[in-house]
Parts: C-alpha cells; structure tokens; sequence
C-alpha cells in the first residue's frame, strides 16, 4: 500500500514539471526574433554602402566628363592654333616670294635704267615725246625724286605714291608716259596685275614712247602669266611687227 502511494506521488510530481515545461515560452521564439532583427539591420547597412559607392562612381563619372570636355575643348584649340599658324607661315612664304620676285624685276628695271638710253631720259627731258616739256624745275625734281625712291632708296610703296602724285600734279609733262611705265613696272612686280595693265595700256597709248615696245612686251607677260596664251602672242607679235630691230622685239621672239 505505501508503496502505491509512493508511486502515485511520483507520477504526480513528474506530470507536474511536464505542465511548467510546457507551459514554458519556447526559446526558439525569441532565436528566431533576435536572427530577424540581426538580419534587417544588416541589409539596412548594405543599402546604405551601396548608394555610397554609387555616389562615388556617379562622382568618379562626372568628374571624368568634365575633363574629358576639358581635353576636347583643347584639342580644338590647338587645332586651331594649328591652322592659323600653318596660314600665317603660308601667307609669310608668299610675302617672301612676291618680295623675291619684286627685287628681281626692279633690279632688271634698275639695270635698265643703268643704260645710256635711260641714262638720257632724266638727263635731257626736251628731247622726250608724247607730253607737253616743262623748264619747270619742281616737274623735273619731282620726277627725278620718284625715280631716285626706286633706284637708290628701294622704297617701292613710296616710289606708286610718288608717281601717281607726280601724274596728278604734272598731267602734261613729257615725264608722263615714262612715269606709267615705271608704276606698270611696279605693279608688275606686286602682280597687282589689273593696275600694271592700266599702266603700260596707258604707255602704249602714246605712239612715239621709247617705252612703248617694252610696255607692249609687259603687257604680253602679263596675259601670260594669267593664263592668256591668245592674248599674250598678240601683244607679242605687235612687239616684232612694229619694232621689229629692237631688244623689245627680240625678247616678244623668244616668248612667241
């Protein structure tokens, strides 16, 4: 009998702290709340690195525009600088050249004026045709000094100013077909072409010129030289038909 009891008192107890077991809030809960709330703060973590990063590369990204633009905008500008240099350096190496060609023509101007003939010119005024001869001693002095710009000082620019002032000041004097020749010459070797042709057109106009034949030659050089071939074998030929025995003629000869 005592020990029935004993062993239903032990049952009891047993059941006992299986009802508080039970009845006990199960651990796995509060694991499982403390993983979720670990889980989230960490993801709220990533997203936060991420956009920073992302800030960075969009920072990375802008900043390699800008200097990217920067390059471009350079490059065009040297590109630029380029071609102006390239024009300036073309545009000196043709200044050169007419200059060259300048002192070429003026230097056969100047041994032309080195000759006897020439020599007459500015010696003996009276004897000169196709003017009106002045004693005027300003006429002959400003005749002589535009030459003198040519021959002695090399001052081309002043010599056209001087000549074409001594044309306005002196219209009639017998100077005035040798003063068209000598701007004709300087035009010529300016290859302002369309004033040299003014020039020598207004040489030949005066028939008894002793520039007349050089100035019909000129004018055929210049024909030429514009690509003329028609023209400039006329002016040529008139050269060898009306002056047939002089250097003028032999020269027209050569370029027929």
């Amino acid at each position: 009998m005592f020990s029935n009891l004993k062993r239903v008192v032990t049952l009891t107890l047993l059941a006992s702290a299986a009802g508080n077991v039970l009845a006990a809030p199960a651990p796995v809960s509060d694991l499982s709340g403390s993983n979720t709330a670990t889980s989230s703060s960490s993801v709220r973590g990533n997203e936060s690195d991420v956009q920073r990063l992302e800030r960075l590369l969009e920072n990375r990204n802008r900043v390699q525009l800008q200097m990217q633009q920067q390059l471009d905008d350079m490059a065009l500008e040297i590109s630029d600088l380029r071609g102006q240099l390239e024009k300036s350096t073309y545009d000196m190496q043709q200044m050169l050249k007419r200059q060259r060609e300048l002192f070429i023509e003026l230097d056969k101007v100047r041994s032309q004026a080195s000759t006897p003939a020439a020599q007459t010119e500015t010696k003996t005024p009276e004897k000169q045709t196709g003017g009106t001869f002045s004693s005027n001693v300003d006429e002959q002095t400003a005749y002589q000094n535009s030459v003198d710009l040519i021959l002695k000082k090399r001052d081309y620019t002043g010599a056209i100013a001087s000549f074409q002032q001594f044309q306005k000041d002196y219209p009639d004097s017998t100077f005035t077909p040798n003063s068209h020749y000598w701007l004709g010459q300087l035009y010529f070797a300016k290859k302002q072409d369309k004033d040299a042709v003014k020039s020598f057109a207004a040489v030949v106009s005066y028939k008894d010129s002793n520039k007349r034949a050089d100035a019909l030659v000129k004018l055929g050089d210049i024909a030429q030289r514009n690509n003329n071939a028609q023209q400039a074998k006329k002016y040529y030929q008139q050269v060898v038909d009306e002056y047939p025995n002089s250097a003028s003629a032999k020269l027209a000869q050569e370029r027929l």
